[in-house]
C-alpha cells in the first residue's frame, strides 16, 4: 500500500501543474520540414586487442576487409583463409540536423553487427553515412569511445556497463547539406506536437495578435499556416519573434496511463471519479512438490527402486470488502479514494479498468 500511495502521490505532485498554464511557442509546435535527418552506414572498426569478430561466425567482416584491401590495390591470394580478431564490423548511425552546412561535425554512434567482445580502443575508418534516398551525406571516422571495461581470464569475467557499442564525438563531417522549406513559398506551416483544436485556435490568435490580423489561420487541430515576409533575413526575425510568444494552454483531455508490464500508473488532474462501490479480493495458487521413493520388499526378486513426486496444491483467497468510493472532483481526491483499497499497483490496473467499463472513471485509460 506505501508503494501505491507513493506512486500516486508522485503523479500528483508532476501533474497538477500540467493543465492551463503559459507555454511559449516553440516548446508546443515546429516549423514543417526543419527537422534533423537519420543516416547509416555500414564500417569497420579496426585496432582491437584481440576483442574482435570472430571470422568463422562472421564471415562478412573477413569479406568486407577484402573487398577493402582490393580497392587500396592489395590482392590476395584465392582461396585465403583470414582469422581477425581485431576488427569488428559495426553498424554506424548519426543525425543530421537541420540547417547542417558541408564541413560541420556531428556525432555519431557505433555499433557491434557480430560477436566482437569489445569495440574498446577501436578506430572507426572512413565509413559513408546515407541518408533515406540512398544519397551519401556525412563521412565518419575516428576513435571510439566507450563507457565501459571489463577483463576475463580463466574463467572468470567482470564488466562494467556495456561494450559492444560506443561514441565518436564530432565523428563525422557532413558532406551535402538538405534543403529547408524557409525560402520557399509564400507561407510556412507550424504542427502542434499534439493535436488539440484549441492549442491551434490559441496559436493563430496569438501570431495574429502580434503580426498582425491574416498573418496565421488555424487549417485543422494541429496544422496552423502563417504568412512569411518576402526577405529571408526579415524571415528569420519573424520566426525568432514567433517561436518566443507566450501561449495560453488548454487543461488537457483527462487521462490515465497504465504499463502492464511494470504495474506503473499515472493520470493527469482532469481525472475524476464518480460514486462507485468496489471490493477487490486477492486468490493464490501455491504448489509444492516432495520427492517420494518406492523401494521393493527385502525378499523380493525383480523389484526397483523408483524416485517419484508427490504434488501437493493449495489455494488461498483473501476477502475483498466492499468499499464505497466518493465523486472525486480533484486529483487529490482521486488518489486518496484509491488509496483507501489499499490495492498494489498490478491490482490497480484491474480495478480502474473495471471503474471505466461501470462508468465511475471519468478519463480515457491507454495501455502501453
Amino acid at each position: 500500500m506505501n508503494g501505491l500511495r507513493f506512486l500516486l502521490l508522485v503523479a500528483a505532485s508532476l501533474l497538477l501543474g500540467s493543465g492551463a498554464g503559459a507555454a511559449r511557442v516553440k516548446e508546443v509546435a515546429s516549423v514543417q520540414g526543419v527537422r534533423p535527418n537519420q543516416l547509416t552506414g555500414y564500417g569497420l572498426v579496426v585496432g582491437l586487442d584481440g576483442t574482435g569478430d570472430q571470422s568463422s561466425q562472421a564471415p562478412f567482416t573477413a569479406q568486407s576487409i577484402i573487398a577493402m584491401l582490393q580497392q587500396m590495390g592489395v590482392s590476395l591470394p584465392s582461396g585465403t583463409s583470414m582469422q581477425l580478431r581485431n576488427v569488428a564490423a559495426v553498424m554506424v548511425t548519426a543525425e543530421l540536423p537541420p540547417f547542417a552546412q558541408p564541413g560541420q561535425r556531428i556525432d555519431v554512434n557505433v555499433s557491434s553487427v557480430a560477436n566482437a567482445k569489445s569495440l574498446r580502443g577501436g578506430m572507426l575508418i572512413a565509413t559513408p553515412l546515407k541518408g533515406a534516398d540512398g544519397q551519401v551525406y556525412a563521412l565518419a571516422q575516428g576513435s571510439l569511445v566507450v563507457g565501459g571495461a571489463g577483463a576475463s581470464a580463466g574463467g572468470s569475467k567482470v564488466q562494467i556497463n556495456h561494450l559492444s557499442a560506443g561514441r565518436v564525438p564530432q565523428g563525422a563531417t557532413v558532406e551535402r547539406a538538405v534543403p529547408t522549406p524557409l525560402g520557399d513559398g509564400e507561407f510556412l506551416q507550424f504542427d502542434l506536437n499534439a493535436a488539440d483544436f484549441a492549442t491551434a485556435r490559441e496559436l493563430a490568435r496569438v501570431i495574429n495578435g502580434a503580426k498582425g490580423e491574416g498573418t496565421a489561420q488555424a487549417l485543422d487541430g494541429r496544422v496552423v499556416r502563417v504568412r512569411l515576409p518576402p526577405e529571408a533575413e526579415a524571415r528569420v526575425a519573424f520566426l525568432a519573434d514567433v517561436e518566443n510568444l507566450p501561449l495560453t494552454l488548454a487543461k488537457p483531455a483527462a487521462k490515465v496511463v497504465l504499463n502492464a508490464r511494470t504495474g506503473s500508473v499515472v493520470m493527469n488532474e482532469a481525472v475524476t471519479l464518480g460514486a462507485c462501490a468496489v471490493a477487490h479480493g486477492s486468490l493464490s495458487v501455491t504448489i509444492s512438490s516432495t520427492p517420494v521413493v518406492s523401494q521393493p520388499n527385502a525378499l523380493s526378486s525383480g523389484g526397483q527402486t523408483v524416485v517419484s513426486e508427490k504434488a501437493d496444491i493449495t489455494i488461498a483467497q483473501q476477502s475483498g470488502t466492499l468499499m464505497q468510493l466518493s465523486a472525486g472532483a480533484q486529483l487529490a481526491d482521486v488518489v486518496k479514494a484509491l488509496n483507501a483499497l489499499g490495492a498494489t499497483p498490478q491490482d490497480l490496473l484491474a480495478i480502474l479498468q473495471a471503474m471505466k467499463s461501470a462508468g465511475a472513471l471519468n478519463a480515457e485509460l491507454e495501455v502501453i
